[in-house]
C-alpha cells in the first residue's frame, strides 16, 4: 500500500515533515487544530514508511466510542473492511487478524500490553492521540512505554528503535517535547497551522455563578433553531443536565422535536460515555433525511469524533470530574468551568464537515479568566491501580520513571495502603514496596484492584459467578439510583432483560463474562500447576454479596450508630448516611460499595450498598480484625480505662477490660495523656509558674550573650518532648494512686521540676532572678515575671529617693516599674525613673494630690522620704 494524500485536509501539508523527523528521531510532537485530519490521514501515511518494516501501529484514543470511529474511518479510506489492515482493541471488543498492520486500542489495552512485553516486540510506533486529555492511562502508558524503550528496545542491541509520536490539537508541547528527548536534545514539534473549516465565534452574556445551567442552554437551542440548519452539537457538564435540558426542549419545542419516531424535524440525541457503543454510534452517525439532530453531549465529545452533519456548536463552558481525596480515601464527582484548551477543542467540532458557528455562554472577558489547561488526572485520581500496575512493572516508586506530571505522593502512598490490605503488596526487608502473588494476579485484570481482590478471592469459596457479575454493576452506572441503595436490585436486572436499561444490561454481561473467563483461565493454570483449586469455608447464600463487597471494600465496612438511626460510621472512620427511607436501615452492618458527599463535608451518602453478617468476622472475614489493647482514659467518666479491644478498622467489634495491666504500659498511657491534653493537666501553682518564668528568664539572658546556657529550657514544646526524662520517673511510683484527672493534683510538681536545676543553679536563681525586690521604703516587693518583661508593681510613695531604675540578672534586665495610686492603681509606667521624677511626676502630683491629701506628694521626690505608710513617720 502507498499512501495517497487527500489535499482537503489541512494536516497534509506537514505530513512530509512528519515523515522526515520519524526518519531521523525516535520521538515526534505533532499539534494540528481540531479538523485538520491527524486521526484519520497521520496513521495511514506513516504504514509505508522504510524504518517500520513489517512491525505494527499501535495509536491509542481516550475513549472506547472514539478508538472505534477512528478504525472505521481509517478502514474505509482503505477502502477494506474492519480487522484487516486496520484493527481495534478495547475491554469488551476486539477486531483484529493477523494482517492488522494499524491497531486503534484504548489506553488501557497498552498497560497490559506493557506488562506482557515490556519490550512491545514487532510494534514499531505508538501514536499517542489526543493526548492532551491526558487521562491516567495514557501518562502510566507513556511513563512504562519510554522505560521500556530503554531498557529494551536500545537500537545499538541489534533491534528496532520503538518510535513515539504524540498528537493533539492543544498540546503543552514544549513541555511533550523536553520528556521524550530530554531538555538537551527535545523531540521535534510538528505543527500544522488552519482548520479544515472556519469557525464563527459567539459570545453571550456572563455567566453568573449559581445561574441555571440548564435553563441557560435550554434557552440559546430555542433561540438558535430557527437560525441555523444542520444539526447542532451541546456541551453539558453530566447525565442530570443532559435530560434536564431534554425535557425542557421537548416542552419548548413542542411539535419539532422527534419523539419516539413522530413526525418532527429536530432529533435529540444523548452521547454520554455510559451508554453502549450502539446507543454512541446513533448520536454520531448522520441525521436521518429531513431531520436535523441535537446532540446533547459531556465531554466525550471533545476529541476525535467527526459528529455527521454538525455544524453549530453551544458549550456551557462546564465540565465534570471525578477528584480522589487522598485524606477520605473518597472519590467526588466535581463540577467546574472549562480550561481555554478545553473550550478550543469544543469549538472545533463546529467546523470537521462544513464552515460553523461556536455559541460559548460565557463573555470573552470570562474566556480570557479561564486557566490554561485541564488538570491531568494523575493530579486528581484514585491512584491504586497505578500502585499496582507500577509495583508489577518492578518500580517502588514514581520518581524511577519519567513524568509529564508526577503522581502526588498523597495519593500514592494512599494506593499503597488499600493494595496492602487488600494483600497485593507489602514492605520487604529493606523497606520498600513490592508486589505479592496475588497482586502479580490481581494485575491481570481489567479493573480497579479492589474488585480484582474481590474476583480472586470469591474463586476460593465458590462465588465466581456472583463476584462476576457485581464486578460487572460495579464498573458501570447506577441505572436504579433513585430506588434505594441495596446493590441486589441491580444484580436483579440481570435475569430481567433490564427493565428499560437493555443496553447498560448486555454490556454487564459481557463483562461478567470476560471476569469469568479470566477467573477461569486463572483456575486452570492453578489445577495444571497444583492439580485441584482450594476452597475456602462454605459463604451462606445470604451473606454472600456483603462477603464480595467486603473484600472489595474493606474500608467501607459500616456500622449503624443506632436504633432507629439512618446513620453508619465507616471502619475508616468516616460518617455516612442512608437517604430515608430505605430498606437498608434495618440493618445493622452494612458494606458500602458506593458514596460520595459535597467537598469539604464529613458527611457522605451512600448510594449503593449491602448488609453484612457479623458472624464473618469469626470466619471468612477474620483476617480484618484486629486485636488491640485500649489503654487511655473515659472522656465522658474522665477515668483511666484499659481493656482489650476487638476492631476492624475503625469499628468496635467487643471489648473486655484488662484484669492485669504491665506497670510500664500504664505508665506510657499516663504520659500520652499529658501529651495530649497538654501540660495544664499537671498541677501548676502561681508561684510554680513563676518560678518557671524565672528560670526561662535567665535562660534568654544567656543566650543573648553568649548561644549557650547552663539553665535548662522549661518552655512546653520542650517539657512536652521530654516526658518520659522528668516526669516519668515521679510517675511511676505512684502509678496505683493515679485513676481519675483529679488524682494529678497529688503530684509535688514543684519538687519534680526543682530538680532540674543541679547546684548551684537554685541559689544563683535567689540572687540573680529574685521573688522579691527590696524597696526604697524597706518592703520585699514581689516581682511578676509572667509577661514578656519582668515587673515591678509597687506604689509611687515608696520609690521617693531612688533615681536608679532597679535591674536583675547581675543588671542585665531592667525591670519595668508600674507606679501605683494609694489604691494600687496604675499611675505610670517606666523604665527611667529618673526621667519620670523630672518629667512625668510633676502632672501626677497635681492630679493626685488633691485626690489622696493624707497621702505626701513632695515638690522634689528624689529628697523626699520614702515610705509605706500614708503619713511619714516623725
Amino acid at each position: 500500500m502507498s499512501y495517497q494524500p487527500q489535499p482537503a485536509l489541512p494536516v497534509n501539508e506537514v505530513i512530509p515533515d512528519l515523515l522526515h523527523a520519524l526518519d531521523t528521531r525516535d520521538e515526534v510532537v505533532l499539534q494540528a487544530p481540531p479538523g485538520a485530519g491527524k486521526t484519520s490521514l497521520v496513521p495511514l501515511a506513516l504504514l509505508s514508511a522504510s524504518w517500520l518494516g513489517s512491525q505494527r501501529i499501535l495509536m491509542l484514543e481516550p475513549r472506547r466510542l472514539a478508538a472505534k470511529a477512528a478504525a472505521q474511518r481509517l478502514a474505509s479510506h482503505l477502502g477494506e473492511k474492519l480487522g484487516q489492515r486496520v484493527g481495534y482493541r478495547m475491554r469488551l471488543d476486539t477486531k483484529e487478524s493477523a494482517n492488522t498492520r494499524l491497531l486503534v486500542v484504548t489506553e488501557g489495552v497498552l498497560t497490559r500490553m506493557l506488562q506482557t512485553d515490556p519490550s512491545l516486540e514487532g510494534i514499531g510506533l505508538i501514536i499517542f492521540d489526543e493526548f492532551h486529555e491526558r487521562s491516567l492511562d495514557a501518562d502510566l502508558g507513556l511513563a512504562l512505554a519510554l522505560n521500556g524503550r530503554r531498557v529494551f528496545r536500545q537500537p545499538a542491541d541489534g533491534g528496532a528503535a520503538l518510535k513515539i509520536l504524540l498528537m493533539s490539537a492543544t498540546l503543552d508541547d514544549q513541555r511533550y517535547a523536553a520528556l521524550l528527548g530530554g531538555d538537551s536534545d527535545p523531540a521535534p514539534v510538528i505543527k500544522s497551522e488552519g482548520r479544515q473549516f472556519p469557525v464563527a465565534l459567539h459570545y453571550c452574556s456572563p455567566w453568573v455563578p449559581g445561574e441555571d445551567v440548564c435553563q441557560r442552554v435550554a434557552s440559546k437551542i430555542t433561540q438558535l433553531i430557527p437560525l441555523h440548519e444542520g444539526s447542532m452539537l451541546v456541551f453539558l457538564p453530566g447525565q442530570r443536565e443532559i435530560r434536564r435540558v431534554a425535557q425542557a426542549l421537548e416542552g419548548a419545542l413542542q411539535g419539532l422535536v422527534d419523539t419516539n419516531g413522530s413526525a418532527g424535524s429536530v432529533l435529540l440525541t444523548p452521547l454520554y460515555g455510559d451508554l453502549s457503543l450502539m446507543e454512541q454510534s446513533r448520536a454520531i452517525e448522520p441525521a436521518p433525511a429531513g431531520k436535523r439532530k441535537v446532540v446533547l453531549a459531556t465531554a466525550l465529545a471533545e476529541s476525535s469524533l467527526t459528529i455527521e452533519g454538525v455544524s453549530v456548536v453551544i458549550d456551557s463552558g462546564l465540565s465534570r470530574s471525578a477528584r480522589f481525596d487522598p485524606r477520605s480515601g473518597m472519590t467526588r464527582l466535581h463540577t467546574g468551568r472549562v480550561s481555554r484548551a478545553a473550550s478550543i477543542q469544543r469549538m472545533g467540532r463546529a467546523g470537521r464537515v462544513e464552515a460553523g458557528h461556536c455559541y460559548r455562554l460565557w463573555s470573552e472577558s470570562q474566556q480570557s479568566q479561564l486557566r490554561a489547561f485541564s488538570d491531568p488526572e494523575i493530579l486528581q485520581a484514585d491512584l491504586a491501580p497505578l500502585a499496582l500496575q507500577l509495583l508489577n512493572w518492578g518500580v517502588a516508586h514514581p520518581d524511577e520513571l519519567a513524568w509529564l506530571d508526577a503522581p502526588p505522593e498523597a495519593a500514592f502512598r494512599q494506593g499503597l495502603e488499600l493494595l496492602l490490605v487488600l494483600q497485593a503488596a507489602h514492605k520487604n526487608a529493606r523497606g520498600q514496596w513490592v508486589i505479592s502473588e496475588h497482586g502479580k494476579a490481581m494485575a491481570a485484570f481489567p479493573s480497579h484492584p479492589r474488585l480484582a481482590h474481590m474476583l480472586l478471592v470469591a474463586a476460593r469459596y465458590g462465588l465466581e459467578s456472583m463476584a462476576c457479575r457485581l464486578g460487572a454493576v460495579l464498573m458501570e452506572r447506577d441505572p436504579l439510583v433513585d430506588e434505594g441503595a441495596d446493590i441486589s436490585l441491580r444484580l436483579e436486572l440481570f435475569e430481567q432483560e433490564g427493565k428499560g436499561h437493555k443496553g447498560l444490561v448486555q454490556r454487564w454481561r459481557q463483562q461478567s463474562k470476560l471476569f469469568a473467563s479470566l477467573c477461569e483461565g486463572r483456575q486452570r493454570g492453578k489445577a495444571e500447576g497444583r492439580g485441584s483449586k482450594v476452597l475456602g469455608e462454605q459463604i451462606p447464600v445470604a451473606s454472600a454479596l456483603g462477603f464480595l463487597l467486603a473484600c472489595a471494600y474493606p474500608d467501607r465496612i459500616a456500622a449503624r450508630r443506632g436504633p432507629a438511626s439512618f446513620d453508619y460510621l465507616l471502619s475508616s472512620g468516616r460518617a455516612a448516611q442512608l437517604r430515608s427511607p430505605d430498606a437498608l436501615q434495618a440493618n445493622e452492618w452494612l458494606v458500602i460499595a458506593q458514596l460520595g458527599s459535597q467537598a469539604g463535608s464529613s458527611q457522605e451518602q451512600i448510594y449503593l450498598a449491602a448488609p453484612l453478617d457479623r458472624n464473618l468476622f469469626e470466619g471468612a472475614l477474620a483476617s480484618l480484625v484486629e486485636t488491640q489493647p485500649l489503654i487511655e482514659w473515659d472522656k465522658q467518666q474522665e477515668r483511666f480505662l484499659a481493656e482489650t479491644q476487638r476492631k476492624v478498622g475503625r469499628l468496635v467489634l467487643s471489648s473486655e477490660a484488662m484484669t492485669q495491666l504491665q506497670p510500664e504500659v500504664k505508665l506510657e498511657a499516663l504520659l500520652n495523656l499529658v501529651r495530649k491534653r497538654g501540660l495544664d493537666l499537671l498541677p501548676w501553682s502561681d508561684s510554680l509558674q513563676q518560678w518557671r518564668a524565672r528560670v526561662t528568664l535567665l535562660r534568654k539572658v544567656d543566650l543573648q550573650q553568649s548561644q549557650t546556657s547552663e539553665w535548662p529550657d522549661l518552655s512546653d514544646a520542650t517539657l512536652l518532648n521530654s516526658l518520659d526524662d522528668w516526669l516519668g520517673p515521679h510517675l511511676a511510683p505512684c502509678l496505683n494512686s493515679i485513676n481519675r484527672l483529679s488524682d494529678f493534683e497529688k503530684l509535688d510538681l514543684a519538687a519534680i521540676l526543682s530538680a532540674a536545676l543541679p547546684w548551684p543553679l537554685p541559689q544563683q536563681l535567689e540572687s540573680l532572678a529574685p521573688e522579691k525586690l527590696l524597696v526604697p521604703s524597706g518592703s520585699r516587693i514581689p516581682i511578676d515575671y509572667a509577661g514578656e518583661a519582668p515587673v515591678l508593681a509597687v506604689r509611687l510613695q515608696e520609690m521617693f529617693a531612688c533615681s536608679e531604675t532597679p535591674t536583675i540578672a547581675g543588671g542585665k534586665v531592667t525591670l519595668t516599674v508600674h507606679l501605683l495610686s494609694p489604691a494600687r492603681r496604675p499611675l505610670a509606667v517606666t523604665q527611667d525613673l529618673a526621667s519620670f521624677w523630672r518629667q512625668g511626676y510633676p502632672e501626677v502630683k497635681k492630679e493626685m494630690k488633691g485626690r489622696y491629701p493624707k497621702h505626701p506628694w513632695p515638690d522634689d521626690p528624689l529628697a523626699a522620704i520614702p515610705t509605706s505608710r500614708a503619713k511619714p513617720r516623725k
